[in-house]
């Protein structure tokens, strides 16, 4: 794919959606970075829905330490995998307490040494919290960049590496959420809507479904 019909997926994109951002909801990055880590292997809705009961209780560092282990369990239950996640959370704020005064560093080393937190996690914070045009792939923009042609990759890093090369420097803030939502609504794993896709004619894909 040529850098001309990369510039024109992108604007069409932009066109499409001029502000886009994480549906998952929060107000710091602290609660980012919460919400962030409860959703491995779960959605943004059952993520929201969980966060809309802790926010209210306890939505710092230092409240969710108070708060405890069990307490902080009770309140995520209704997510998958919420024992491995609380206790992490819990070393992660405890970590941010001790370490970071209570706030979420800024840097990737720092980001990445806290539990739970792996690459893709450092840079949706990065991206999301900290407006750094970062690239945090995930199986969605995984799939686009490989289906597109856009950013072909063995692996999510070698899709994150081009993607960073490749996309043009304007649209390198929002591509990230851009490329998400294309994959989570249109551009499906099973059956892709191609005939409802506004980069139809620009997608390199060659088995195409007209729906």
């Amino acid at each position: 794919m040529n850098a001309q019909k990369r510039y024109e997926i992108f604007t069409r994109l932009r066109e499409h959606n001029p502000n886009p951002t994480t549906e998952l909801e929060w107000s710091t990055p602290f609660e980012l970075l919460t919400a962030v880590l409860l959703s491995a292997q779960a959605t943004d809705v059952g993520v929201n829905k969980a966060t809309a009961r802790l926010f209210p209780v306890a939505n710092t560092p230092q409240a969710i330490m108070e708060l405890g282990l069990e307490a902080l369990k009770e309140h995520i239950k209704t997510i998958g995998l919420y024992n491995t996640k609380a206790e992490n959370l819990m070393k992660t704020c405890r970590i941010l307490v001790e370490q970071h005064a209570g706030e979420v560093p800024r840097t990737r080393s720092e980001l990445e040494a806290l539990p739970g937190v792996g690459r893709k996690t450092a840079n949706v914070i990065l991206n999301t919290a900290f407006g750094e045009p970062t690239m945090a792939v995930d199986t969605h923009i995984f799939r686009v960049s490989n289906r597109t042609r856009i950013a072909p990759g063995k692996n999510v890093l070698e899709v994150e590496q081009k993607l960073l090369r490749h996309v043009p420097k304007e649209f390198l803030q929002d591509a990230h959420h851009w490329l998400i939502l294309h994959g989570r609504y249109t551009c499906l794993a099973r059956r892709p809507r191609c005939g409802s896709c506004v980069i139809e004619d620009l997608c390199e894909y060659k088995e195409k479904v007209d729906i």
